[in-house]
């Protein structure tokens, strides 16, 4: 709104606005005949950020077809994945079945609708099912989780990702106020201390190693050995096949993920959601209804207080618990290089290392950031575009060359890419472009 101010001016008040306006009029001219240009900064685009509330534009004030937009949501929704709704019912007929000592141990939580969030250069233009709503993202916690890792690295807290993890952690005492008076001889063989990295072959492991899930860790943490975790198919070389060199193979599985988390405790010496929310979640604006939890007997002593380890993902119950729309938050930041309106919370290498391919069977740069280099995952997307990927299917799509972030909750991982080919129809349709101007 403007006001103005009902007062005689000064003549030579007019005078300067005389002019100025004269000037200014003067370099109009200059710049309309292609002798002034406003330098490269100023013509840039302005990068839009939600504040406490989203921006929001139909999709045709954004240029998008608004027909094809509404092809590619349907599609999803009649794509919702079949599994229960009722997710403990669910790890029990998946996991919790197949896999030796696969009982949850953390909390789980019955899922909603199949819901989506659409965020095209920082505003929404679409969204459905329940996107406020607070469910299970499972392993797309690993993204937030080797986040973490990445601003202990670019503070210095972790030098390098090639240092190896044991020159980091110290011996970790356990927490269980069970034991206390209990007599120590009852407990003779049991060790009273954790040492991730005892073995000659886990103190080799670096943190790259554990990042690209290639590190093949041995032992048990939290009452799931490694091997257990999506076992193989020759039960008798459970517990005597020889390790791979680290680095060597890749192999996806949640004991060596919370590895991870634990090894992340032991260099913040604090809890990882208190650190998650003033590092990363604050500045970008999240509401305050997500939750991190970790295990029922995930409990260490960090400094004498108590603190709960927190775990990559929900494999075993728990993981993040959060809403949609700050997951598109996430994914606008990592499509942004890490940068939140000016700040640089992750660095742009550490980005670029996290979208680096493992290789070798992997899918992933780091946990869980998936590049599309190959372009087989999602063939319709541009080779540039990635995705953080959880079991739901969660899926926070970012696609840097449209300036794209979409959510996608609880879809059929087939029709993941159907769906993004779907959306991409309707963003680069050219028509509605035209119709926009």
């Amino acid at each position: 709104m403007l006001s103005f101010a009902n007062r005689e001016a000064k003549p030579e008040a007019a005078m300067k606005r005389i002019l100025v306006g004269a000037l200014i009029a003067g370099l109009g001219l200059f710049a309309g005949l292609g002798l002034f240009a406003a330098p490269p900064a100023a013509q840039a685009q302005t990068q839009i950020f939600p504040g406490a509330d989203w921006s929001r534009k139909t999709p045709a004030e954004a240029g998008i077809n608004s027909q094809l937009l509404k092809e590619a949501i349907d599609f999803a929704i009649a794509s919702e994945v079949k599994n229960p709704r009722d997710l403990k019912l669910n790890h029990y007929q998946t996991f919790g079945r197949r896999e030796p000592f696969g009982e949850a141990i953390g909390p789980i939580k019955d899922r909603g609708d199949q819901t989506g969030v659409i965020v095209h250069k920082g505003a929404i233009v679409a969204e459905w099912g329940e996107p406020q709503r607070i469910d299970m993202t499972h392993s797309v916690t690993k993204s937030f989780l080797s986040s973490l890792i990445g601003v202990a690295v670019d503070s210095g807290m972790i030098r390098s990702i090639d240092d190896t993890a044991r020159s980091y952690v110290a011996p970790i005492q356990v927490y269980n106020p069970l034991y206390a008076g209990s007599n120590r001889a009852d407990r003779m063989r049991e060790p009273d201390l954790i040492d991730l990295f005892d073995t000659p072959h886990n103190r080799t492991i670096t943190w790259n190693h554990l990042l690209r899930q290639t590190s093949d860790w041995e032992g048990t943490l939290w009452g799931k050995p490694d091997w257990a975790d999506r076992p193989s198919e020759k039960p008798d070389e459970w517990l005597t096949r020889p390790r791979n060199k680290p680095g060597t193979s890749y192999k996806y599985n949640d004991t060596r993920v919370n590895v991870l988390a634990l090894a992340a405790l032991n260099i913040w010496r604090r809890a990882l959601p208190q650190v998650l929310k003033e590092k990363i979640m604050d500045p970008i604006g999240t509401s305050n209804t997500w939750r991190w939890f970790g295990y029922d007997n995930a409990w260490v002593v960090i400094d004498g207080v108590p603190v709960q380890s927190s775990t990559g993902g929900g494999h075993f119950g728990g993981g993040l618990f959060i809403n949609a729309y700050d997951m598109a938050r996430f994914g606008m930041l990592t499509l942004h290089k890490g940068k939140w309106q000016g700040r640089q919370l992750l660095s742009e290498k550490w980005i670029g290392t996290a979208l680096t391919p493992t290789g070798l069977t992997s899918p992933y740069g780091f946990i869980n950031y998936t590049p599309n280099a190959d372009r087989k995952a999602l063939p319709s997307a541009p080779a540039s575009a990635f995705t953080h990927t959880g079991n739901g299917l969660n899926m926070i799509y970012v696609d840097p060359e449209n300036d794209l972030v979409a959510v996608v909750r609880w879809i059929d991982n087939k029709a993941a890419d159907g769906f993004v080919k779907r959306l991409l129809a309707a963003v680069t349709d050219k028509s509605a472009v035209a119709e926009k101007k």
